[in-house]
């Protein structure tokens, strides 16, 4: 139900009074609402790198230009004249707007319900109150039940392609619907990119970049990613980036459609090489998944690659209001049954979040004693261990007799549950690990290890709600925060303040896991929509400890000053 995905409104008065009350936002709300961003710089070493790869990540930083106005495109159908226009307002106001829109991507507070900050109409253009949950990869005005009629009534392979990722519907002068490549949906801006991705193949001196990106810049043209997937996938470079439609968290409609997103990355070899310890265990840990064994894969994917990286330059859905910290790709599920997915790590990004969000916020909710227990290795490590399980679990399902994926069964309750899913079985899984010996050289064992590990996890809680309860990962996060209370994991110490039971969090983890795992196995969407009813919402005990963090940014502002080095005349 929809009551149980309102924001937290938290972080600023003023943005939780102009969320209330409809009304736009001023200049100096505006700049308090921006102050939630705390501004780093962040900086990747080039010292190494060819004259060739340079050449070539200057290509790739000008490619992501492009990708933030095709993003900005996909969120709203007004978004570019929307933006044109405040470029044009020169005023204290104007600025204020055009400065928090481009932290947005778009006239709605991430931070804030998505709610609109900018009045009803401006330059001509209506602005919605809140963000259409269809984007613009439906028809204006389409009713979720119209759009399910029509993929029903389709042939199974012309469903497929309505449901795809790389796909559109639009609607005829008939005002029947189709479907739409995003070749021929995207393709000025597309070919564009083309363009751009060869120029930088041809300057690279890495055969592995050179592959990719020729095979990328081919997918942009016909609308095939697979193959040029599977070369990102083999991608071995110092130059490592990850540019094209892939998250689908615009669609909130659906969560089928992928948005465009560029990370440009410098990969950071020797932190790299320190993670190798994973690849030992992968099937051992899909074989001791909190499962049933029946939906358990006896024979996981080849090892899939994982990177450490230090970002350079991030776009579209790579920047987007709060930073991502790693990702876990591709999504396509032709590919995670054959290779798994890809895990990129992006340190400079986990480092400045440790240091701006959850050390403060550390020393709010926790005891005093467990404060110094909260530290960056276990917090850098779980962040890799919920990549690794986007990775491992239930890909595949049967519905009626007929295959199906647990994307398409779950719907819009997908992203929410697969990234609750992810973070409760790292947590799991390192527990585990912890217990066979197996991170003696990274985590260690024993009680303080473990300390380190459900104290920092549960101060990361908290920073991940400090965002509010708008996007997945936030209200994955509600799950398992209220869960584990419930199961006296957690305990409420009074005062805002919360620690940890040792003798039942282990138990609790694994509870909780086993029903994530269940409902992505068996394709449960009623199981998935009462678990979210019941567990999406800021408890009384949990609302003190936020309402302490005012003062504590919800996150960073990147400035790219790498990039900035290496593209000075593009990159602000």
């Amino acid at each position: 139900m929809k009551k149980f995905l309102f924001p937290l409104l938290m972080a600023a008065a003023v943005g939780s009074a102009c969320a209330a009350t409809g009304a736009p936002a001023t200049a100096e709300q505006l700049t308090a609402m921006s102050a939630r961003y705390a501004p780093v710089e962040l900086k990747a070493d080039t010292s190494h790198l060819s004259s060739g790869d340079r050449k070539a990540i200057a290509k790739l930083i000008e490619a992501a230009k492009l990708v933030d106005v095709l993003q900005l495109r996909q969120r709203w159908s007004g978004n570019e004249a929307l933006w044109a226009a405040l470029k044009k307002d020169q005023s204290a106001l104007g600025q204020a707007r055009l400065n928090y829109f481009w932290i947005n991507k778009g006239p709605w507070s991430v931070l804030d319900g998505h709610g609109s900050f900018m009045p009803a109409s401006y330059a001509g253009i209506t602005i919605p109150a809140k963000k259409p949950e269809a984007g613009n990869f439906y028809p204006a005005g389409a009713t979720k039940a119209s759009l399910e009629q029509w993929m029903n009534g389709l042939a199974p392979q012309d469903k497929q392609q309505a449901q795809w990722f790389f796909t559109t519907i639009r609607a005829g002068k008939d005002g029947q619907y189709r479907t739409v490549k995003y070749s021929d949906e995207y393709k000025k801006e597309l070919t564009q990119l083309a363009r751009l991705l060869n120029e930088a193949a041809a300057a690279t001196d890495n055969a592995s970049l050179k592959k990719f990106l020729s095979l990328r810049a081919k997918a942009f043209l016909d609308n095939d990613y697979l193959p040029s997937d599977f070369a990102w996938m083999d991608l071995d470079s110092p130059v490592d980036v990850t540019i094209g439609p892939y998250e689908t968290y615009n669609d909130e409609l659906f969560g089928y459609k992928a948005a465009f997103e560029a990370y440009v990355n410098i990969r950071d070899q020797a932190e790299t090489q320190k993670l190798d310890f994973f690849a030992k265990h992968m099937q051992e840990l899909e074989d001791n998944l909190p499962l049933d064994a029946q939906y358990r894969n006896p024979k996981v994917g080849a090892l899939a690659p994982m990177v450490v990286v230090n970002q350079v330059y991030g776009a579209g859905d790579g920047n987007m209001a709060v930073q991502t910290a790693a990702y876990n790709l591709p999504n396509d599920e032709r590919i995670i049954s054959q290779r798994g997915s890809k895990r990129v790590m992006l340190k400079n990004v986990q480092e400045a979040k440790f240091a701006a969000t959850l050390t403060p916020i550390s020393k709010l909710v926790l005891a005093p004693d467990a404060q110094q227990d909260v530290d960056f290795n276990s917090f850098f490590t779980h962040i890799l261990a919920h990549e690794i399980m986007h990775g491992l679990g239930p890909h595949a399902t049967t519905v009626d007799g007929k295959p199906s994926t647990p994307r398409q069964d779950l719907k819009e309750t997908y992203s929410t549950i697969e990234e609750a899913k992810a973070d409760i079985t790292g947590l799991y899984a390192l527990r585990y690990m912890m217990d066979k010996g197996q991170l003696d050289g990274t985590l260690g064992r024993g009680e303080v290890a473990e300390r380190k590990l459900y104290n920092t996890f549960l101060a990361s809680a908290f920073r991940t709600l400090h965002f509010g309860l708008t996007d997945s990962h936030a209200r994955g996060m509600a799950i398992q925060l209220n869960y584990i209370l419930d199961k006296g994991g957690f305990v409420s110490l009074g005062d805002g303040r919360f620690g940890v039971d040792f003798g039942k969090i282990k138990q609790a983890v694994i509870d909780l896991d086993r029903e994530f795992l269940t409902i992505e196995a068996t394709g449960d969407y009623t199981r998935a929509k009462a678990l979210m009813d019941k567990y999406v919402v800021i408890r009384p005990e949990v609302q003190v400890a936020l309402d302490k963090m005012k003062s504590i940014p919800n996150d960073i502002r990147p400035a790219f000053v790498t990039a900035r080095a290496l593209d000075p005349v593009g990159v602000k």
